[in-house]
Parts: structure tokens; sequence; C-alpha cells
């Protein structure tokens, strides 16, 4: 401690005499530029640089070369430009020959992004050295101008040494097509002898390799080097992961016998988080726990740690972590909310941002963005407009945070608010008019999607605006301008025919739907997704020889594919229940889902009330209002009934146990707990929205019709497929097709 206050004394003492001195009606206190430049290293090491330079300016008549070269950088590192180049300006012709001026000014002109002052004195450069075209290779690569390399590589009359090499293969590295990759092996190729055992030369060569996914050749490197070190070993694992590859990079990884740095831990995690297997999960707890404490703190570390537990689903682990960070930064917060939105627990990022706000920790563009897929997922109009509000004007300009409010507008169900930013984008990109497209879709304005695709110009559509109009179409049975659109496709990829199978089964024309499948079977791989579309549509159409048809042709064809079995078993028992016969159904969907051994995905439904997220399941009793809850639904119940609406029977999936009514099971169903938790409040709201992870069955779509017209308020519900706006006057906006 004594030594601290000491040195900061003298720190002191010393800037208070150097005014004293330059105070004196500018007196020349140096009487060589020996003394001048012991001065202004001990300013520069201390960071004073602003200092360092003012006495430069007053003392420039007696500097030397070393005097100007510590200048020039004093500028490079302060961000001081214009200072930069007046120094340069006064420089004598003597002084702008010297090879460390050459090299300092370079560095400058190439840090500020100056590319033609840099480009104009390194041509100026008369008697070029390796070290010269070393640092223009690596600020081109910095400035991303790495093809640049190669055209100066050409022209260059010298031999390149280990360090020219190396950088020439981060260039390649960096570019990677085919340019990249005839120069890269042509160079390696070439390399004299002497430099076949350079570590760092070779390192950067499997870095390059890799990125040409040339993973044999690296390989072949990696093996031929003595001695390796870590840096080594990371650029082979992150070569595997960036080639798919992630369980070579495990088996590399444990092979290593050498300290770890900070990097390699953030690459194991990486290829933990891609793989998320048992044995990734292991390695990554195990690696975790064993971690030293000097990289607990490191930001880029534990984001890397708390995206691999969040990917593996590990919440409990990854908020842990979260919490045992000391400094957090923006990335921090924002890894953990993206692992949030991966998870379904988006409601937890707003909790998350106000903590951010209490911290005074201002997001960055991608946090915001992160910020926005949140209100995306919890599907609720209030979460929309209060993160809108705080996201600063200069951030709401740029076109990918607009996008993604387009998009967030548009899932949330607020049509008019996504069309007033598309309005406000000035130059709309293919993201902006297929994110418009894709409002217009969900929220079943079928014909303003079409008629938006049509405005859209030709060299903007895509793969991905293509499926969204068709999808427009198919959610409102606009089967005419669908088969033009789809046949106006020139290369119609898996997804697109996907979407327009779906178009044909929800309008019951199964032999168009397997005629596309089957011209698309003919010169590619079946698709599961094709088979569900169909199967969808079957059971929509209640028919079950057709189902047990595809569901029979998709164990056949897909018998790994577990999850989407399940989705069909679960498809074709509920056909089973619909004709009656509950207990077929009920010994079907047991038999086939235990063999497949999966889990049904439990159907959930959420709400906002009094600025709260309430998530409830069927039949759930966990709420404090529960009894109000099922007394409203009572309630509705008895006047649907007065008004004559019908309970159909053939919505119930299973047999009716004991003290069970048709009504009962029916009104039971979370979207309809929630619409009556939401009419239980004070006031009685005109306004409602829900949101549910599974599709809206017949049932509740007619009964939140009848409870729109009766409670005169506007329902929105947003199920796994679209959106649906219940107006007081008893319709909907899909017009029943869904």
């Amino acid at each position: 401690m004594l030594m601290i206050r000491n040195n900061s004394y003298w720190i002191y003492r010393f800037n208070r005499l150097l005014s004293s001195y330059l105070s004196k009606n500018g007196e020349n206190l140096f009487s060589s530029s020996v003394t001048l430049n012991s001065t202004m290293k001990k300013l520069f090491d201390s960071k004073q640089y602003k200092e360092a330079l003012n006495l430069f300016d007053q003392n420039f008549e007696i500097c030397n070369d070393s005097t100007i070269d510590m200048a020039i950088k004093a500028c490079t590192v302060s961000k001081d430009y214009s200072r930069g180049t007046r120094i340069q300006q006064r420089l004598s012709s003597k002084s702008l020959n010297n090879s460390y001026i050459q090299a300092t000014l370079l560095r400058f002109y190439l840090e500020f992004k100056d590319i033609d002052n840099a480009m104009h004195l390194f041509s100026s450069i008369t008697n070029k050295s390796n070290y010269i075209y070393t640092i223009m290779f690596k600020g081109l690569i910095a400035n991303n101008m790495a093809e640049k390399v190669f055209d100066l590589l050409h022209e260059m009359k010298i031999e390149p040494n280990q360090f020219t090499f190396t950088v020439v293969f981060n260039a390649c590295a960096a570019v990677a097509n085919d340019r990249a990759r005839k120069i890269g092996k042509k160079v390696l190729a070439e390399i004299p002898e002497n430099y076949r055992n350079n570590t760092i030369l070779l390192t950067s060569a499997i870095n390059m390799l890799m990125k040409f996914g040339d993973v044999e050749s690296a390989e072949r490197i990696f093996r031929s080097i003595k001695t390796k070190n870590i840096i080594t070993y990371g650029a082979m694992m992150k070569g595997y992961i960036g080639n798919e590859m992630f369980e070579k990079a495990l088996d590399l990884f444990e092979q290593i016998d050498i300290q770890l740095d900070g990097v390699t831990y953030t690459i194991v995690f990486n290829a933990c988080a891609k793989l998320c297997n048992n044995r990734a999960i292991k390695i990554g707890r195990t690696l975790l726990a064993d971690m030293p404490e000097k990289n607990r703190n490191d930001n880029v570390i534990i984001n890397s740690a708390i995206d691999m537990l969040m990917k593996c689903g590990d919440i409990k682990n990854a908020e842990r972590i979260f919490r045992s960070v000391k400094a957090k930064c923006a990335s921090t917060y924002g890894v953990l909310m993206k692992g949030y939105n991966l998870n379904g627990e988006s409601w937890k990022c707003f909790k998350i941002f106000e903590e951010m706000n209490q911290k005074g920790i201002i997001p960055d563009e991608i946090t915001w963005n992160i910020l926005i897929g949140a209100c995306s997922n919890s599907g609720m109009l209030h979460h929309c407009q209060y993160i809108m509000d705080r996201i600063p004007l200069n951030i709401q300009n740029n076109i990918q945070i607009q996008n993604s409010l387009i998009d967030m507008w548009g899932k949330c169900g607020s049509v008019e608010k996504a069309k007033n930013i598309f309005n406000l984008v000035v130059d709309r990109d293919t993201i902006t008019y297929t994110a418009m497209i894709n409002a217009f879709g969900l929220n079943g304005m079928g014909t303003r999607a079409v008629e938006l695709y049509r405005e859209m110009p030709n060299n903007l559509r895509n793969h991905f605006s293509h499926i969204c109009v068709l999808n427009a179409c198919s959610h409102a049975g606009l089967l005419h301008e669908a088969r033009t659109i789809f046949n106006e496709i020139s290369l119609k990829t898996e997804l697109i025919v996907t979407t327009m199978v779906d178009c044909l089964s929800r309008l019951f024309m199964f032999n168009g739907a397997q005629m596309l499948i089957d011209d698309y079977e003919k010169i590619n791989t079946p698709s599961i997704a094709m088979y569900m579309s169909l199967l969808s549509g079957a059971r929509n159409n209640r028919n079950s020889n057709l189902s047990e048809k595809i569901y029979e042709r998709m164990k056949s064809l897909f018998p790994n594919e577990k999850e989407s079995l399940a989705s069909g078993v679960v498809l074709l028992a509920n056909i089973y229940s619909s004709l009656g016969e509950h207990e077929e159904a009920k010994n079907f969907r047991s038999s086939q889902i235990k063999e497949l051994g999966v889990k049904v995905k439990v159907g959930l439904s959420w709400t906002e009330i009094k600025g709260q997220i309430v998530q409830l399941k069927a039949h759930d009793h966990s709420h404090p209002q529960s009894a109000e809850i099922y007394a409203k639904i009572d309630r509705l119940k008895s006047k649907a009934i007065e008004n004559g609406f019908i309970f159909d029977s053939s919505w119930i999936t299973r047999s009716l146990n004991e003290n069970e009514t048709i009504e009962s099971v029916l009104c039971g169903h979370s979207e309809l707990l929630v619409i009556a938790l939401n009419l239980i409040q004070e006031p009685v709201p005109k306004f409602i929205q829900v949101v549910k992870n599974l599709r809206v069955c017949g049932h509740c779509h007619q009964f939140t019709k009848v409870i729109a017209k009766i409670e005169q308020c506007d329902i929105v519900v947003r199920d796994a497929n679209r959106i649906h706006h219940f107006y007081p006057n008893g319709q909907c906006s899909c017009q029943d097709h869904f």
C-alpha cells in the first residue's frame, strides 16, 4: 500500500513540476531530444497521451524520429486522428523515409479505417520490408478487406517471412472463396522448409484449412507439429466445431495434457452447447466445476458456459452461474435472456431487463433484439409497448431492429403497429417485406399478404418470403392464389412444397397433396413435415382410414423421428375419439407413446393479469381464484346454451370419468380458463389476450366466438399455428379456416 501511495505521489509531483515549467512563457525546458523522449515515455507509459502530445508540440524543433514515432503512437492510442495527420504534414522527407515512422503511420491510418491514405503511404514506400507488408495485410483484414491482401501479395517483390505467411493464411481464412483456397494452398505448399516447424505459422494454416472445409489436410498438419501448444489445440477444436464435427472436438479436448487457457474453455463450452447429449453435458459440467477462480469473472468464458447450460435445458445452473458473476456486462444479461427465450420462459427476460436498468447497464443492439424476441414469444402487447418505449431512437432506426419490431407486432396481434414500422423503413430489404407478409398471414389477412408479396421487388423475394405468402394463403383458404404463386417459384424447396401440401390438406384435397409429395420424392428424400401436414388435414376431416395409412407410412419412413411420430399418435388418437372410439384411442395412444419413449407436450395457456404473466393448464385448480374462474365458466356455459350453443363431444379425446359431463371436460381447456380469469377482474377488460402452446381445438374456437359476443369484448388468441381475433359480433378473423 505504501509503495502505491508513493508511486501516486511521485506521478503527482512530476505532473505539477512539468506543468509549472511549461507555463513559464513557453520556455524550452529540454536541452536535448534524449531528455524530451524520456519525459514523453513516462507520460506515455502512464497513459497521459494528451500531455505527451502537448509536450511534443511545444518542443517540435528538437524532436528526433523516436519522438515523432512515439507521438504518432500516442495519437493512435488516444484516437486523435486530426492531430496525427497534422504531425505527418509537419514531417521532413527524412523522417517520412524512416522505416519505423512509416510502420507507425501505417498502423495509425489503418486503425482509423482510412484505407485510402494507408494505401497511398504504402505505395510511396520504396523499400518495403516484410514488417511493412505484415502491418498492411493485418490492417486490411481488420478492415474487412482481406481480399486486397491477395493483390498486394501478387505484387510483393521480396520473399515473405514466417510472420507474413501467417497473416496471408489469416486473410485466406477470412475470405474462404475459390481464389483464397487456391492462393492459400499454393502458399502452404511452397513454404520454405525452415518454417515447417513454426507452431504459430502452422496453427494459422490449420485455421485456414478448417475454414476451407479441408479437415483432412488440417489434421495432417496438426499431427506434424512436434510441440503443440494450447492455441494449436484450440484452432483444431474450433475448426471441428466450424465443420459441425462436435464429437471430434470433444475427442481432441480429452487428449489435451497441457494447461488450458480461457479461449479453450470457451471453445469446449461451445462444442458442448452444439451437441447437448449426455457426453457433452457431462464434459461441460465437469469442466465448469473444475475451472480456476481467475476464469470465473471472465465474461466471455462465463457467457459461453451460461449458453451451454441453457441449450442443455439446465436453467437452474445457468441462473446460478449468472448470479455468481461480480461484474456483469450487457452480453452476460443478453445470453441469459436468450436462454430464457430458448427454453420457453421468455417472461423472465423482463425481470432481467429491470435488473439491468437498476444497475445502469445499457443494452446494446444485440440485447434489444433478444428483448424484442422475448416480446414476440410472450405474445403480450403490453410487454411489446413497454420494451419499445425504452429503445433509444437511434437504435429504433436501425433496419435490423425495425425488422424485428415488425415481426414482434405481427406475432403479438397488432398488424396496424407492424404496418406503421414497415412504413418507416426507408430501404426495405427481404426481411422487412417477409416479416410484414408473415404478420398479415398470421392474423388472417391472407389477401393483404398476397398483395404485399406482389408489391415486393422480384430480386428481394427468397425462400422465406415464398413460404410466408403460401402459409398466409393456406390459413385463409386462398387456393387459387397459392397455386399461382407456387407455380411461379422455380426452386421448390422442402419447406415450400410442405406449405403447399398444408394448403391442399386444409381444404381436404388429399389426392392433390399426395401427388405433390410423390413428385417431390422422385428426386428427394421423404419429408416428415409433409406427412404431418397431410395427417393434420385428415384429422380435421375425421378420416380415420386415411389417417391410419399416413401414420403407418410415417412410421415406416421415419422410425427415428420420435417427437414428430408422437404428434402423429396424438392426432390419430384424437380422430378415434372424435368418432366415439374412446377405448381404442386410449389404448392406441398409450401403447404407441410407450413404444416411442417420449413425453407428450402438455397444453398450456398464458395471459397477463395486472402486469404479471399467469399460466394455466387444462383443468387447472392451482390459481388462488380457481373457484371464481370455474364459476365464471359455468355462467358463460349457461348463457351459451341459452343462445343455442351446442357442445360438440367429438372434440373430447378420452372417456368421461365419473361426475364429468361433456360441458365440464370441454370447458376445462386451458385457453378458456385464462379467458375466464380475465373476465373476473375488476374492471372487466374489453380486450383479452391469450397465448397457447398448442393448436386451439374446434370446440374452444367456437365457444370463444360466443364468449366474445356475450361479453362484448375483443379476444385475441395466439395458438401454435396462427392468431385468432375474436370480435364482439361473434366472428373470428380466420373465418374458420383453421
